[in-house]
């Protein structure tokens, strides 16, 4: 199996140029950064300050094993009294993922995570927006393989989007199927 790097510059680049006609290797679309985020403000709300602050450091830990970088907290915008959120409280995590760490993660999303799913038959077209960035959500982040079930207290889940640099929404669609991703036809 050839890593994603490799694979985009050994596959993908020739086929898009052969395609879409770009004179340039620099002029075919590439993904610029994977951002992931988590809201956990429900799971902590109606619990105590210390077994909210245990939820917490689980959840950012297991981000961070699953991305390979430490996320950082979020916090709430404004204060709201029906969901018993603070301003500035948090409620959060997010991590951007570039270059090498970013393929890593994009590799075992592609290949573990996402066949893992339940009830999974492929990505919707819709979750590409019109500049050909992707969207995915992920109800339970048990399906990556550094999460042993066993030990996890608060099955959480995420949102992952790959940004491009793809000009509209059929140069980002083909640049994601080259590379791997499952997207329905």
């Amino acid at each position: 199996m050839l890593r994603l790097k490799d694979k985009y510059i050994k596959e993908v680049v020739p086929a898009m140029r052969e395609k879409f006609g770009y004179k340039s290797v620099l002029a075919v679309p590439k993904i610029e950064k994977v951002a992931v985020n988590t809201g956990f403000g429900r799971l902590i709300s109606s619990k105590t300050k210390e077994e909210q602050k245990k939820t917490q450091e689980a959840i950012l830990n297991d981000l961070a094993l699953i991305v390979g970088q430490k996320p950082v907290l979020t916090g709430a915008k404004k204060s709201i009294a029906g969901f018993k959120t603070r301003q500035g409280m948090p409620v959060g995590a997010r991590v951007v993922l570039r270059r090498r760490k970013m393929y890593d993660f994009l590799g075992r999303l592609i290949h573990i995570a996402l066949p893992r799913l339940r009830d999974f038959s492929g990505i919707e077209q819709k979750s590409l927006d019109k500049e050909g960035n992707l969207t995915v959500a992920i109800k339970e982040h048990i399906v990556f393989p550094e999460i042993s079930p066993e030990k996890v207290r608060t099955i959480f889940g995420f949102e992952v989007t790959v940004v491009t640099t793809a000009k509209n929404k059929e140069e980002g669609l083909e640049l994601l199927k080259l590379l791997g991703f499952p997207i329905k036809s």
